[in-house]
């Protein structure tokens, strides 16, 4: 039965072990289990749902220690036009205070190669920190450029300043925007680039990035990426289920997550605007349109996955593994 399938993952109920101010208006969260427990093993770049309220869930990326199984570390900047989210962790979470999350997932991976450029823009940094880790106990040569409004506005800069030289901090009152012609320069053989930012430095990083070979450049987003207005007006088209035996229709004006929800079925989701990768599904048959934030360009090229919360299908019918 339909209404029978629910997919899950892990979700736990920790609390605030650690609240320090980083940088201005930027907080790091330490979260435990109260009794003690061991958390799940995460990758660098992976992020956690945090459930701060009722109706409100939001994505932080996890910058703690790698092999510390004990707690997740959280980076949050209060942000100026916050809708809740940014504004409760700063306001409302103490010490002591309980959490519930979700996670950790990942869809921004550290690939292996043998050099790594790390560009950040502000809170940008948080996904960034735990690859420095990963590739600095590997002995990889890796460097980073750090973009902030002001030098006290740039978090962990403490705990950056002991990679030396391999640390570029810009401050932009002090030295401008960053220099990214410099910064990257020609394709270099070998080396892959890691940004994660706002949306103006995503884009001029992708534009500088747009010579370099295939798979070169990896960026995460906060945000939705700017698309160009459709062409033409959404349609309809026949949804298959796979494993849920459900056949049904898409309407033009509902997404696919709303559909398999009005269908029974129960699955993840979260920000339901492309950019956290919680409703990802594998497709079985079907020409995707994807719209979301979190794919690469190479995965979109492969087809075999897509996220349901705002993504849709060219063709007449799409196939779910769901």
């Amino acid at each position: 039965m339909a209404g029978d399938a629910v997919y899950r993952e892990h979700e736990a109920h920790l609390v605030v072990v650690r609240r320090e101010t980083v940088a201005t208006d930027v907080v790091a969260l330490t979260l435990a289990d109260p009794a003690g427990d061991t958390l799940p093993a995460w990758t660098p770049g992976a992020h956690i749902d945090v459930v701060l309220e009722a109706g409100l869930t939001r994505q932080y990326s996890l910058c703690g220690a790698l092999r510390d199984r004990t707690s997740f570390r959280i980076g949050v900047l209060r942000a100026p036009g916050s809708s809740g989210g940014s504004r409760f962790v700063h306001d409302a979470l103490r010490e002591g205070s309980p959490v519930r999350v979700r996670g950790p997932r990942n869809h921004f991976a550290l690939v292996d190669a043998p050099r790594y450029i790390f560009v950040a823009g502000g809170i940008g940094i948080t996904p960034l920190l735990p690859m420095i880790e990963s590739v600095q106990q590997r002995g990889v040569p890796w460097t980073l450029a750090y973009g902030g409004r002001q030098r006290a506005s740039m978090a962990f800069g403490d705990e950056l300043a002991r990679h030396g030289d391999r640390v570029r901090m810009w401050p932009q009152d002090e030295e401008g925007l960053l220099d990214l012609p410099t910064i990257l320069g020609d394709p270099r053989p070998g080396t892959v680039v890691y940004c994660c930012g706002p949306e103006q430095l995503l884009a001029a990083v992708e534009s500088q990035c747009a010579g370099w070979p295939p798979g070169a450049l990896h960026v995460e987003r906060f945000a939705p990426k700017p698309t160009e207005p459709a062409a033409a007006a959404d349609s309809s088209f026949e949804l298959v289920l796979q494993r849920s035996g459900v056949t049904t229709v898409v309407p033009a004006d509902q997404t696919i997550l709303e559909v398999v929800e009005r269908a029974g079925i129960s699955l993840l989701s979260s920000c339901r605007i492309g950019t956290c990768g919680t409703c990802e599904q594998e497709v079985i048959a079907g020409d995707i349109d994807h719209r979301d934030s979190v794919l690469s360009e190479e995965d979109r090229e492969a087809g075999e996955y897509m996220m349901i919360c705002v993504s849709r299908c060219r063709s007449e019918r799409l196939v779910l593994d769901l």
